[in-house]
């Protein structure tokens, strides 16, 4: 059950991270694909509603097994997981999607350049 538990804390923190993406998504993909954005939304607010509750069944259950203690303690290696994936995870696909965004700058200025290059060579070449 321990090991349920830990999956699941996992998974609540993957929740979060993309409830709070699908809140801010990147702006790229504000502009490709806008009916993409709704739809995360939408799946990151059903998990939401899943997760809280499963999170009130799971407070249940450890205060009928175990007393409102075990509950807080749940909390505490909760927030450590948190804390942990934050660091690691979440950091990581942070830095890649900046990434990405460099690169769409960048190539979007390549792309303006090369129009205006292409603009000025044709009216210099009458």
């Amino acid at each position: 059950m321990q090991g349920d538990i830990s999956k699941w804390m996992k998974a609540s923190s993957d929740i979060d991270q993309a409830n709070k993406v699908a809140k801010n998504p990147p702006w790229y993909k504000k502009l490709a694909s806008g009916d993409s954005v709704e739809q995360e939304a939408i799946q990151a607010f059903t998990a939401q509603k899943t997760l809280r509750a499963q999170r009130d069944e799971l407070r249940n259950l450890l205060g009928f097994k175990y007393g409102s203690k075990a509950w807080d303690d749940l909390l505490k290696i909760e927030a450590k997981i948190r804390k942990d994936r934050q660091e690691q995870i979440y950091a990581r696909e942070e830095f890649k999607q900046k990434i990405i965004e460099i690169i769409m700058v960048i190539l979007f200025f390549v792309v303006v350049l090369g129009f205006v290059g292409g603009v000025i060579y044709l009216y210099a070449g009458k």
